[in-house]
């Protein structure tokens, strides 16, 4: 063979492994429009505008369902229209520790790169189902109450949850340590797209067992890799390095355990909830194992099942409800 037909062949060799090896979630998304919009609520908020009647109706009339939300669900002090509502949130924006919780979010969260975030992951939503609403985000200070809120065509972020896990008020509340290790600003947009997904694409009321919730979760793993390419499956599932290097090293001992016991179809709520909740270890398992270690078995399985299924878009995947039939057409065996 000639130096140039070889020279030829190699760059050949290169391209088919390279394709092979290509991740086919990572799609150009250059192109999309779409409109996305960030808005900072807890900066207007805690501007150094006084807070008068005038300046709360600036904020109903800019910020509109989520400033009901906010009020009425996220720091409970009703509407405008109630009696002491003016100076309950003036007293919320004067709390020391709310003060606190905003200040420390302002010096970790870059929210210039937090919208950017948003707004790539949204244009791989757009692309995968164009047909969908693309929500406004809204961040704000809720006082450690609620991580994330979701409406019709909105998500409220509370960036005082993602402080980091050196926080002191997270432990100083009772929060237990394996949901601190997730309160980091990396989790925000990973956690506000798998809730999304949840929201625009329910469980099944039919999912009555185990392996079924497994696919399901999984599925909803695979949508938040499909949102989020090029993100680390350890941020996308919630696991450190060593609990996921675990669930890689124990996978097939796992799936052989439950299958022996005859777990993947029980459909008891208990058993259900130990392989899918969240919890500092999965019982079955050693203290190393992570929380939700059916959640992540799904993910292979549902993974396996694209891969064999490539024909099978996103939008149909998500829209599966027969959770059996993926498994059945996934042809995952680990080894």
């Amino acid at each position: 063979m000639t130096r140039i037909k070889w020279a030829l062949f190699l760059v050949g060799m290169a391209f088919v492994i390279g394709s092979c090896q290509r991740n086919p979630l990572r799609v150009d998304v250059s192109d999309v429009e779409t409109v996305q919009t960030v808005k900072f609520y807890d900066d207007a908020l805690f501007a150094d505008e006084a807070l008068t009647k005038e300046r709360i109706a600036e904020l109903e009339q800019e910020y509109g369902r989520f400033f009901e939300l906010f009020n009425y669900h996220m720091i409970g002090i009703g509407g405008p229209e109630d009696e002491g509502f003016l100076s309950q949130l003036k007293s919320f924006v004067a709390d020391t520790m709310i003060v606190s919780l905003k200040r420390q979010a302002d010096q970790l969260i870059d929210k210039e790169a937090l919208a950017h975030d948003f707004t790539q992951a949204f244009k791989h939503y757009h692309y995968y189902f164009p047909q969908k609403v693309v929500p406004t985000i809204y961040t704000c200070i809720s006082g450690l109450n609620q991580s994330v809120v979701l409406a019709d065509s909105l998500i409220g972020i509370s960036l005082d949850k993602y402080l980091g896990a050196d926080s002191p008020y997270y432990p100083s509340l009772g929060i237990a340590n394996y949901k601190i290790q997730n309160m980091h600003p990396q989790k925000i947009v990973s956690d506000a797209m798998h809730f999304w997904g949840a929201t625009e694409f329910p469980i099944s009321n039919r999912a009555s067992k185990v392996i079924e919730n497994m696919v399901y979760q999984g599925s909803l793993l695979y949508f938040v890799e499909a949102m989020m390419p090029d993100l680390p499956d350890s941020l996308i599932v919630g696991y450190t390095d060593a609990q996921l290097a675990f669930c890689e090293e124990s996978e097939a001992a796992m799936w052989s355990y439950m299958a022996e016991q005859n777990l993947l179809f029980s459909t008891k709520r208990m058993d259900i909830k130990r392989y899918v909740d969240d919890g500092p270890y999965t019982s079955s398992f050693t203290t190393e194992s992570p929380g939700r270690v059916g959640a992540w078995l799904g993910w292979q399985i549902v993974r396996s099942y694209m891969k064999k299924n490539p024909e099978v878009s996103l939008q149909q995947l998500m829209e599966q409800q027969d959770y059996l039939s993926i498994l059945n057409q996934s042809g995952y065996q680990p080894e």
